[in-house]
């Protein structure tokens, strides 16, 4: 009989780079990796089938860099010590290829075998005709791509690296597979320890429905919904209960679209209520859910805390010129008021510079949102051609100017030229609309909201010092953000210098010092705000548009109505509303 061996797989999430070139990392991140804990729970499936032989032991060790600086030598050192082993760059998006295939230069130069994967290489390999060069390069330099989900796959992708024989490309853009038996994702509680409130994550399901043409879930995950069972599911929260995890972000871009949400949902209700378990989750939705009878109740009952909602726009032109047809902008005040109801907190994401925008209409519907939506947060993105969307395929079909530079598309930089506005107005405004929607009066407007309908007014306040402060001080996305900067020195993207320790240390010293005393004032402003409203003996009664109710003949009084009915014939508008469901 053979003696027994060992092969490593070492499984990273990336990051990206900032403005700077340094890799963005926290001693604690935001959000954690679902990518990271998918492939986390294959693997760990995968060792205990024994895919290598029963003489093989795999040994998993999951990174995720967004909270952890990558020990690139101690990786290389204990792949060698094993004697086989392979690096996976997992779930790589389009502004971390850059700095993904910067981290696998040092592995490929050790000849540690990589292989990079993630909605980046997927979406290109699915929507363009031919590899893009970035990603040819990365071929080209001795690095295995991966296209498609890894349910089934990652078997045979650790056998051919187990006898040396990985492929340049693996593409299963063609085949979604099922997820109702899958091995649920999991990653240790060390690794979660590591993020913001101590988060984990999982996808109770995939694909989507909806034609958006700036998304790329469509066209990498397909518009075929796939779920995982209630069973499962319930299964994936008990197991991370064992180790201490009681929150979870659920990363379905829908969770309301999910045909077993009730079924899931109870699951949940049952072991909170009847079991006294802890658990809470944060959720994503659209703004038609409160259509579906019991599902925002079921939602509160289960646990759900926080809710993103894709609010997208609320100029009706861009939503329908983005295939966003399913937004009703006459419901999202009835929507956010019904979340509100149950005590969640809600955080609607915003979109900028669709080709009908200009600052200034963007500012005017930025004060609409403010007056008559009851939202905690609101967090804003440009408008971004990403790999593996419509959009991008258009532009790249019609050779329209898009930024060559992967890194800045991110969601927060602009990477394409506007009908309207200049690269640098666009930009500009981008800035200027945090600044509009965080004003200290609309802080307390919010908080003041927040105390009528009973929610919790702390957790509201930190919610919005958080989004702000992360744009504001950090200049990062909040989703993006964590606590504490780490800034390393040698990390720095290729290509850059390196600045001598004399120059950077002090001048991170000095970054350190400025962002401690600039959170201090924010925290103190929007804390003092916070006090004031606890004071209110008034603050349970307090009313404005935004938290009246919406009765069916006041929508024509609504400034949201009247900007749609502005653009769209009456005759259509009562049309449409005529067929929507009941």
């Amino acid at each position: 009989m053979s003696s027994a061996q060992t092969f490593r797989l070492v499984l990273i999430k990336p990051s990206h780079y900032d403005d700077d070139g340094y890799v963005i990392q926290w001693v604690r991140s935001s959000i954690p990796s679902n990518t990271l804990a998918v492939l986390y729970g294959l693997a760990l499936d995968c060792a205990q089938r024994q895919v290598l032989g029963k003489n093989v032991e795999i040994i998993v060790d999951p990174y995720d860099e967004t909270n952890t600086v990558i020990p690139v030598k101690r990786i290389i050192r204990a792949i060698k010590r094993a004697g086989r082993g392979m690096v996976g760059l997992v779930g790589v998006q389009s502004n971390q290829f850059p700095h993904a295939v910067d981290l696998a230069d040092r592995f490929i130069a050790a000849g540690i075998p990589v292989v990079i994967g993630g909605f980046h290489v997927s979406g290109c390999l699915a929507m363009l005709p031919k590899i893009p060069p970035d990603i040819q390069a990365a071929i080209d330099k001795g690095i295995t791509i991966f296209a498609g989900e890894a349910e089934e796959h990652l078997a045979d992708i650790l056998r051919d690296a187990y006898h040396g024989r990985l492929k340049p490309i693996y593409n299963y853009m063609d085949y979604l597979p099922d997820l109702s038996h899958a091995p649920s994702p999991y990653l240790p509680a060390p690794i979660i320890n590591k993020t913001l409130r101590r988060l984990s994550s999982f996808d109770a399901g995939r694909g989507c429905p909806f034609q958006c043409s700036f998304c790329t879930i469509i066209n990498v995950q397909g518009r075929k919904s796939r779920w995982r069972s209630a069973d499962d599911i319930e299964a994936l929260i008990r197991r991370n209960l064992a180790q201490g995890v009681r929150r979870f972000f659920i990363t379905d871009d829908d969770f309301a679209r999910n045909k077993d949400w009730e079924a899931i949902l109870d699951r949940c209700i049952a072991m909170r209520e009847q079991e006294h378990l802890p658990i809470s989750f944060t959720i994503q939705v659209d703004t038609m859910c409160h259509k579906i009878p019991r599902f925002i109740e079921k939602c509160a009952r289960a646990g759900a805390r926080n809710v993103f909602i894709g609010l997208e726009n609320i100029n009706p032109d861009s939503l329908v010129g983005a295939k966003k047809r399913q937004n009703k902008i006459w419901e999202y005040r009835k929507m956010i008021q019904a979340w509100k109801d149950h005590g969640c907190t809600t955080v609607a994401g915003y979109i900028l510079g669709f080709p009908t925008d200009t600052p200034e209409s963007i500012a005017r519907d930025i004060e609409i949102i403010k007056k008559e939506l009851p939202l905690d947060c609101l967090e804003f993105f440009c408008l971004t051609p990403l790999p593996g969307s419509e959009d991008h395929k258009r532009l790249y079909e019609q050779g329209v100017w898009m930024d060559p530079d992967m890194n800045n598309y991110d969601l927060e930089h602009v990477t394409m030229a506007h009908p309207r506005m200049s690269k640098e107005t666009w930009q500009q405004t981008y800035r200027q609309a945090w600044q509009q929607y965080y004003t200290l009066d609309h802080v307390e407007t919010v908080i003041r909201r927040a105390a009528a309908k009973g929610q919790n007014i702390n957790k509201v306040t930190s919610f919005l010092t958080w989004f702000y402060g992360c744009m504001t001080i950090e200049g990062i996305h909040p989703l993006e953000a964590g606590i504490f900067r780490r800034k390393v020195r040698t990390m720095r993207r290729s290509g850059l210098p390196l600045e001598h320790p004399l120059v950077f240390y002090p001048k991170r010293v000095w970054e350190v010092l400025e962002s401690g005393v600039r959170w201090g004032w924010l925290i103190w402003q929007h804390q003092r705000i916070l006090k004031r409203v606890k004071r209110d003996p008034a603050r349970r009664t307090y009313m404005d548009h935004a938290l009246a109710p919406v009765l069916e003949h006041e929508d024509e009084d609504s400034d949201l109505i009247k900007t749609y009915v502005d653009r769209i014939p009456l005759a259509h508008l009562t049309k449409t509303k005529a067929t929507m469901p009941h």
